[in-house]
């Protein structure tokens, strides 16, 4: 079999998946671009009779779109990269280093997976208010950091396991320090382990909807999944073509940050060793 009719067929095969994970975006970018009078006719119409981009413009008005996105963007990657900082020395230590409790840990650490944030919302609350960060960025950055940081840890210690330490070992003998080593060796082999435990955080952290709803007060502190909320359940009547606006735009920030962190995910599987 020639390699375009291969690729044909695979193509094909992949035909119905790829229309199921399109169909959604393309139901939000059509009722996006529909008059209000369009949306829900019968027989429905997947093609609007002409293109309301003012739609767009009028809905990141109302929800001050564009504030709620600062918002969310600072708080998630922020989140990520408190996570990281904290998952990858607890990883690695977990991954090269033998204690007392350690099986212990790691079960531990898959409990506290278990635990939805809603059980502790309470505390949290009680708890930031002692601190004086509620209504403020800070509060969710630490919440975040602290429900995803067991996940990112149990995720990094099991691949840092595969990554051979004769390779560091190498280094050692070539005069490196334990720094240069991890520096050079070791995290460049981890790269494509860092980039999908910072997708999955940072999924998470964007998507997160019970912990912003507690803890922030005022509408300047909002992220976007308060923002599209207020769309729906703060208003008698819902202007669906606003709320498919809002949801389309605020999944292009994570579709982004997965292509940019994909491309190093492919790149970390070649580098290291060769080195």
């Amino acid at each position: 079999m020639n390699r375009p009719l291969k690729s044909l067929l695979y193509w094909l095969a992949m035909a119905p998946l790829v229309v199921l994970i399109v169909f959604p975006y393309a139901v939000m970018l059509s009722t996006a671009l529909k008059p209000q009078d369009e949306i829900f006719v019968f027989d429905p119409q997947w093609l609007p009779s002409r293109l309301m981009w003012s739609n767009f413009v009028a809905m990141w008005h109302e929800i001050d779109f564009g504030r709620a996105l600062a918002n969310s963007l600072i708080v998630s990657g922020t989140s990520v990269l408190l996570c990281l900082a904290v998952a990858v020395p607890a990883g690695y230590g977990m991954a090269r280093f033998r204690f007392p409790g350690q099986s212990g840990y790691r079960l531990f650490l898959l409990v506290t997976q278990m635990l939805s944030p809603i059980v502790l919302i309470l505390g949290i609350f009680r708890m930031m208010a002692q601190l004086g960060f509620v209504d403020q960025p800070i509060a969710l950055i630490l919440a975040y950091g602290a429900f995803n940081m067991a996940f990112a840890t149990w995720m990094l210690q099991s691949y840092f396991a595969t990554i051979p330490i004769e390779l560091e070992e190498a280094a050692w003998i070539d005069g490196a320090t334990w720094w240069q080593s991890l520096r050079m060796v070791f995290l460049p082999l981890a790269v494509p382990a860092l980039a999908v435990t910072a997708i999955l955080t940072f999924v998470n952290t964007w998507n997160e909807f019970v912990l912003a709803l507690t803890l922030l007060r005022s509408q300047d502190s909002y992220t976007l999944t308060i923002r599209i909320y207020s769309l729906v359940g703060a208003a008698y009547r819902i202007n669906w073509d606003h709320v498919m606006a809002a949801t389309l735009l605020a999944t292009l920030p994570v579709a982004v940050i997965f292509a940019w962190l994909q491309r190093y995910m492919v790149r970390g599987l070649s580098l290291g060793a060769v080195k």
